[in-house]
């Protein structure tokens, strides 16, 4: 069976719920309950279980990384210096103190590491690579530079979300 358990199923209201909050997490109970087609005080029940549950994990803005000042995104591929715990903690730690560093994700295949970071140009990203080599050995460390979004988003596909999984 998948994250959520019998007692807790995801029917169709839910999903029609969290479609909406991805798409606009600053939606009122009421605006809310009007495009789900539920009443106000059903829906915000619904909203609170999903939230009790870990489904809803926050509600935040999303700013525009241009007009923030960090236009440019960069992918940084890493190869680790080492593969044991003190290493490991140091490596989070390192790449937890950088804000530039939007998301670090532990991979398989040749590379260790893939990490996203959010900078205003080439000069910023070779000053975040410094600050980071200095903090951490890495074996090998290199980056792309993205040239184009042509998609982005953080809305998480919810066609599955509650069906059993079949052994």
């Amino acid at each position: 069976m998948g994250y959520i358990s019998h007692m807790h199923r995801i029917d169709d209201m839910d999903r029609r719920i969290l479609d909406q909050l991805q798409r606009d997490g600053t939606l009122s109970v009421d605006a809310l309950s009007e495009r789900v087609h539920l009443s106000r005080n059903a829906c915000w029940r619904r909203v609170k279980q999903l939230e009790e549950r870990g489904l809803i994990r926050d509600r935040v803005a999303i700013l525009d990384a241009e007009a923030a000042g960090c236009g440019l995104s960069v992918f940084v591929f890493v190869r680790a210096a080492s593969h044991d715990p003190d290493w490991l903690n140091a490596f989070r730690g390192a790449v937890a103190a950088f804000p530039e560093i939007v998301g670090v994700y532990r991979t398989s295949g040749d590379l260790d590491y893939v990490l996203r970071a959010r900078v205003s140009d080439v000069k910023a990203y070779d000053r975040l690579y410094q600050r980071l080599i200095a903090r951490v050995p890495l074996a090998d460390v290199s980056a792309s530079f993205v040239m184009e979004e042509i998609k982005e988003t953080t809305a998480i596909p919810l066609t599955e979300l509650g069906r059993v999984a079949t052994v």
